[in-house]
């Protein structure tokens, strides 16, 4: 009964810093954007637009009161899932902006971390239970390299060999043109095709991801790799591996059955951290890519100084970080009572 009453005690305790962190991340943005940013509509419309039109905007957005009105209104239309509209398209909300790109992100953010997770937990496995071995120094170079490669290199040398030289995969699309797309249901052209029954659709959206959601996989799956190697090689050196073997059971169930169990249990916990690499490493793969994602749309907003977009955006990047970490402390808080307080 008290394990039980300290598991609600846990998740009613996290559930409720979550706004907190939210609030917390919206007001950082707001005050950086606002400090750093200078004037937004100078900045986007440039010196030779007539000030009376420039005025006219700083009214529409908001920016004629004091900087604490322009506080209160931006906690209030947040409260109303209201992000702003569009500085570069007029009458485009960020909301709108959100809902046609974010469905891409999502595809390359969940394949890339599957084949993050598969890669990392396959050579991590490999190489803890071959210590001291061409497999284990093999692993540590595998986890430091991944781990150190910047995206963008990665991406444009990625694309120069399998979509350039060789012309296996494509490359600075999603899908191809003059194509029909699979009817729009989620968004997601993977699980469309899929709902609507068209699997020659679906390798068609599983072909043009192959190759982005490869190369951020493969950089993630260092960290992974490290996890999974150093939590591995400790759960080989407990008593309950040691007592397993003097029955006789075998190595192989004994790595996979009995040990691997306990050492995917920090995996789970490095999963929100990952997540918040993911949406980063996302920006710069989508860029070099040209995957038209809501990474992408962010550097589009940033680049023609798109400061509603930018915010909007920010702000939505940072609620899911806060959730998703929310979610991945619950999940483990009920694999391992160890972590709860």
């Amino acid at each position: 009964m008290a394990r039980s009453g300290s598991l609600k005690y846990y998740i009613a305790v996290r559930c409720l810093l979550a706004p907190l962190m939210i609030w917390t991340a919206t007001t950082i943005v707001f005050l950086l954007l606002r400090v750093i940013g200078g004037d937004p509509v100078e900045a986007r419309l440039g010196p030779r637009v007539p000030p009376e039109i420039k005025q006219q905007m700083r009214e529409q957005m908001g920016l004629t009161g004091p900087l604490w009105q322009q506080y209160l209104d931006y906690i209030g239309n947040l409260f109303r899932f209201n992000l702003g509209n569009s500085m570069e398209t007029q009458g485009l909300s960020v909301n709108e902006i959100i809902v046609s790109y974010f469905p891409a992100t999502i595809e390359l953010a969940v394949i890339s971390l599957a084949i993050a997770f598969f890669i990392g937990l396959g050579v991590g496995s490999l190489s803890a239970s071959r210590p001291n071995s061409g497999w284990d120094l093999f692993g540590r170079l595998f986890g430091i390299i991944t781990y150190a490669i910047p995206p963008f290199w990665a991406g444009m040398l990625m694309q120069l060999v399998f979509a350039v030289q060789f012309k296996w995969f494509p490359a600075g699309t999603r899908w191809p043109i003059g194509v029909d797309q699979p009817t729009a249901i989620t968004g997601l052209y993977t699980l469309d095709s899929l709902l609507t029954g068209n699997l020659p659709q679906f390798g068609t959206a599983i072909y043009y991801l192959f190759l982005p959601c490869f190369t951020l996989g493969l950089l993630l799956s260092g960290i992974f790799e490290r996890i999974v190697r150093v939590n591995l090689r400790q759960s080989l050196q407990a008593e309950f591996v040691e007592a397993a073997r003097a029955r006789g059971i075998g190595e192989r169930r004994i790595i996979f059955v009995h040990a691997l169990k306990n050492a995917l249990i920090p995996v789970i916990t490095i999963l929100g951290l990952t997540l918040a690499a993911l949406l980063g490493g996302a920006l710069l793969t989508e860029v070099t890519f040209s995957w038209p994602g809501l990474a992408s749309r962010l550097f589009q907003a940033i680049s023609s100084r798109d400061y509603t977009t930018v915010q909007g955006i920010i702000v939505f990047f940072a609620a899911i970080v806060v959730v998703a970490s929310i979610l991945i402390d619950i999940i483990s808080a009920y694999i391992d009572p160890r972590i709860r307080y």
